[in-house]
């Protein structure tokens, strides 16, 4: 029997329908409508596993998303810097780099 979350999620009717709106969008970034679904499944009641299985993500994934959520609300979704060495040359800088001289 598959466990119940300890990340309850009720929405207000605004959160509703800003994730509403972003789950039906095809101009943001795949991951943001992803994460949008996953909340909007999680406030109808889903498990992790159930959301998991129906958006084709792992199981950790939703209840990440969904712990974010829960503790940040809205401003929890959105992407955060990363760890890591930053890239040393720009793509643009890249290119102009390899290009062939004239």
């Amino acid at each position: 029997m598959p466990r119940e979350s300890p990340y309850p999620i009720l929405l207000s009717r605004a959160e509703r329908e800003t994730l509403e709106a972003r789950s039906r969008q095809y101009t943001l970034p795949y991951r943001e409508v992803v994460r949008a679904k996953i909340v909007l499944f999680a406030a109808d009641g889903l498990t992790n596993q159930v959301i998991g299985e129906r958006l084709d993500v792992p199981r950790p994934i939703v209840s990440k998303w969904r712990q974010r959520f829960f503790r940040e609300r809205l401003p929890g979704l959105e992407e955060r810097p990363r760890g890591g060495r930053p890239p040393v040359f720009s793509p643009s800088g890249r290119r102009a780099r390899h290009s062939p001289r004239v």
